[in-house]
């Protein structure tokens, strides 16, 4: 196995709903601030791995062979990672996987979206057959509703309260606000995001992330060649992976998820950190309970502590750990095959201290944590500067 992993350029095209870009014009919108962050061009990449979700989102069929095309990388290999919304996640460690084994020096990692052209209610029909579709699809239940008996098992075992869940969307919307490639760059009121139109109970529009257009791109190198391509490597020093079962119906408890826990233990012990060594993280916060229950499956807060955690704003910059401070999918969108890819340019812009507004003083050790579906893929990786 080689050394170490390093993130050595970050590209990330604007999210949104993108009606001017096909998903490789925004796989190249991302690529290309990437390359020129790195220095160099597609000619010293070795592969690319590209994370899309669906084909039906993409109109396309085998839509990362396009998106290789597109973005100039030839005849060189192409792999396609697919782990719903913790796709990009998936692209980054099998990335990671691709240097480890002497596969490949430099890989270029893509991650990209498009949904908002097939309309809400498709979206929503496409996604909620990422359920079982024998026992849970086809009786109706979409992923508002599966989060939402997630939030109404917290707050009866925990006492976590609707204005809790919508203090996630106000810090979230606070951050995103500052972020120039957020889907939704609007501050929320807390009277705002309690009011607004119920989606599922507990669950309201505020409390749902959105549906999005985009893309985002990483360049990873073995430890010899990051060294000589960039100044400022931020090195992949832990990565853990887990999953769930498939049913919900079949978990031992909905007000956490199994997969987190597993997954960030196994990232902590191959980091040789604990929890209270992160300085800044990125978390799945698809819907608000989302984001509280990360914060106790992760470690930042004991179990049912996480209501609290936001309440007292331990997650905001200045607080025990800042988390989902680019928004978050809440504010700056979902477009699933990316965000994952998303997290770590943003983690390593924190680590680099490029965040603008948005920076954490001082971060030198980085988080992200992505899920697929409701938990049956999980993915959390380490950073360093």
């Amino acid at each position: 196995m080689t050394g170490k992993v390093g993130i050595v350029g970050v590209g990330h095209a604007k999210f949104g709903k993108r009606t001017d870009a096909t998903i490789r014009e925004l796989a190249h919108e991302a690529v290309e601030p990437a390359l020129e962050d790195a220095g160099i061009s597609v000619d010293d990449i070795d592969a690319s791995v590209i994370g899309v979700a669906g084909d039906e989102f993409a109109a396309q069929g085998s839509p990362a062979a396009v998106i290789h095309d597109y973005v100039g990388m030839g005849n060189k290999p192409a792999f396609r990672v697919e782990a719903a919304c913790a796709t990009g996640s998936a692209g980054i460690r099998t990335g990671w996987s691709l240097i480890k084994a002497g596969l490949a020096e430099v890989v270029l990692v893509i991650g990209a979206e498009t949904m908002t052209h097939v309309g809400t209610p498709m979206a929503t029909e496409l996604m909620a057959r990422a359920g079982d579709t024998r026992w849970e699809y086809p009786f109706g239940i979409t992923f508002p509703g599966f989060y939402a008996l997630m939030a109404t098992a917290h707050m009866h075992e925990f006492g976590t309260t609707r204005e809790q869940l919508s203090m996630v969307s106000v810090k979230n919307h606070m951050y995103g606000a500052m972020n120039p490639y957020a889907h939704l760059q609007r501050v929320v009121t807390l009277e705002e995001a309690m009011r607004s139109v119920m989606i599922c109970y507990p669950l309201n529009l505020y409390d749902c992330c959105l549906i999005s257009d985009g893309a985002a791109a990483a360049i990873l190198a073995n430890e010899q060649r990051a060294k000589k391509i960039s100044d400022t490597p931020v090195w992949l020093i832990g990565l853990g992976a887990a999953s769930d079962a498939m049913m919900i119906s079949e978990r031992p408890t909905l007000t956490g998820l199994t997969a987190t826990k597993v997954a960030a233990e196994k990232a902590y012990r191959m980091a040789g950190i604990t929890p209270d060594d992160v300085d800044v993280a990125v978390v799945h916060d698809c819907f608000t309970i989302a984001e509280i229950m990360a914060y106790e499956d992760l470690g930042f807060c004991g179990k049912g502590g996480g209501g609290k955690f936001i309440e007292e704003e331990q997650s905001y910059i200045g607080g025990k750990v800042p988390i989902n401070v680019d928004g978050g999918l809440k504010s700056k969108g979902h477009p699933i095959g990316a965000t994952g890819v998303s997290m770590t340019v943003e983690i390593t812009k924190q680590l680099r201290g490029e965040a603008g507004k948005r920076q954490v003083s001082g971060a030198e050790v980085g988080l992200s944590h992505n899920i697929g579906e409701t938990g049956q893929y999980c993915f959390v990786h380490v950073y360093a500067r």
